[in-house]
């Protein structure tokens, strides 16, 4: 493969701003591998081809005048965007049929600092309805393949990022998390993705935006194929601007200040409810014995509430105020979910089955506010529990979903796999996911990192080790 699709966008920015290679380089070999790879997982849904040559072409020409000096980090890299995100001039629809011809008139916070850094979009990636659900399927777009075997997942919502990012269509990506949606696609293709600290990044202008707590809930962040790229877009990316953020001092620290030797490890095998395959397990184990082998202290304990972790999402979500998902999907006009269920039999609608279905959850929500009521205590509780075992340098090594990427619509049967990512939103606490190899069908494996709230560079740490004992990405055959 062309060395430029493998490498870290950390190590392209250094090779374009020492000449080693030019940026209209760096762009025309992605925009190939996407021509090559994206008709067979459909994840680039919207590209900007020509914009991004005559971007990198002005890019080449400051290095010229510079020496290569007084540059920004990313100056010249190419890079792709999930379609939630505000990107002047492209469509920005969260995948609701409504809003197909909504066109971005401003970048999103995130994109805005990512362009300021000096990286260059060469498209946008598909989402699922509404950001709502583990596959990247939507009625305007259609459905996102996975680049390990398009007839698996790629995931969601960020399904499109995480194939382009997996496929070496791009080193590096923006994703948004507020159920696993960085975390799951990034598992499922084979790459690195961090879930920030609640508050950390703002999530200004992206269409659909959480509302109240569930705002801290949600996550901005960066898909990528290498982790030492982690650290540097957090960087970029993190600080409040004038509608969204805190500030978190500690966050951001240099993950090489991190002694492994100091690191405590808590291996928390699964949540008490849904088993985890020996893949997934043998996985965590394999990462476990790594961090072992680097000296950190390393032992398997029970976190009893974990049990709880979809009423805890659920209930969290539920309560944060703003539009109700039935009123999302309407326009602001609420959708009979049940209703909707009979059109989408009939094919008379324009919403997909998830979607429906979480309508249809948020309908039985309302109906039982004494569940609402025990699940929010409960949160209350795990937060407390979690927040007393993660010490300044503690970690949990935690499965990302119980097995590795399931054929397309499997995750329906049964639907909630992924309150294993998602319990983490609700606990607004750090974490990478880190792939640690494949299973006999060549399918990623990988483990969530999780880390003290407020202390993101010590998850980051333990990737970017992990990355050097595992081996870390490995791109498809498809992509070869």
């Amino acid at each position: 493969m062309n060395p430029l699709l493998l490498c870290s966008a950390t190590t392209l920015a250094e090779w374009i701003r020492t000449g080693r290679t030019r940026s209209l380089e760096a762009v025309e070999a992605h925009i190939a591998q996407v021509r090559k790879v994206n008709p067979h997982i459909n994840a680039m849904v919207q590209d900007r081809f020509e914009q991004a040559r005559t971007e990198a072409i002005a890019a080449d020409e400051r290095v010229a005048t510079s020496g290569g000096k007084g540059l920004p980090p990313l100056h010249g890299v190419p890079c792709s965007v999930k379609e939630s995100f505000g990107l002047t001039g492209m469509r920005n629809t969260g995948g609701l049929y409504d809003h197909r011809n909504v066109v971005a008139g401003k970048d999103a916070t995130a994109v805005a600092r990512v362009r300021a850094a000096g990286a260059i979009p060469i498209g946008t990636t598909n989402v699922s309805e509404l950001c709502m659900w583990m596959e990247s399927d939507n009625c305007i777009y259609g459905r996102t393949g996975n680049p390990y075997g398009p007839s698996r997942t790629a995931g969601g919502s960020s399904g499109g990022e995480a194939a382009v990012v997996g496929a070496a269509c791009a080193p590096f990506g923006l994703g948004s998390d507020i159920g696993g949606s960085i975390r799951l696609p990034a598992f499922f293709n084979g790459v690195f993705g961090h879930k920030c600290t609640g508050g950390l990044v703002p999530n200004t202008g992206q269409f659909p935006i959480a509302y109240g707590h569930a705002l801290h809930y949600m996550t901005t962040g960066p898909i990528c194929r290498r982790a030492e790229d982690l650290m540097p877009l957090l960087r970029i990316l993190a600080g409040p601007d004038d509608v969204d953020g805190l500030v978190w001092p500690e966050a951001l620290r240099q993950p090489a200040s991190v002694d492994l030797a100091r690191i405590e490890v808590l291996v928390v095998r699964g949540n008490g409810v849904i088993p985890v395959s020996a893949d997934m397990l043998a996985a965590q184990t394999r990462a476990a014995r790594a961090l072992q082998q680097a000296g950190a202290r390393v032992r398997e304990v029970s976190v009893p509430g974990l049990k709880h972790s979809l009423p805890v999402w659920a209930a969290g979500m539920h309560t944060a105020g703003g539009p109700s998902f039935c009123e999302r999907m309407g326009s602001g006009t609420a959708i009979n979910p049940f209703v909707e269920l009979g059109r989408w039999a009939l094919r008379r609608s324009h919403h997909t089955l998830p979607a429906i279905g979480l309508g249809i959850i948020e309908e039985l929500m309302d109906r039982l506010p004494g569940l609402e009521a025990a699940s929010t205590a409960a949160g209350v509780e795990l937060k407390r529990e979690l927040d007393s075992m993660l010490k300044p340098f503690t970690v949990i090594l935690y499965p990302t979903y119980p097995t590795s990427a399931p054929r397309h619509n499997r995750a329906l049967l049964p639907p909630v796999y992924w309150m294993y990512t998602a319990v983490l939103n609700a606990l607004e606490l750090p974490v990478t996911q880190v792939p640690i190899g494949q299973d006999g069908n060549g399918l990623p494996l990988g483990v969530q990192v999780v880390g003290p709230r407020g202390r993101d560079f010590v998850p980051i740490a333990v990737a970017q080790y992990l990355e050097r004992a595992c081996g870390g990405w490995h791109p498809p055959r498809l992509a070869r």
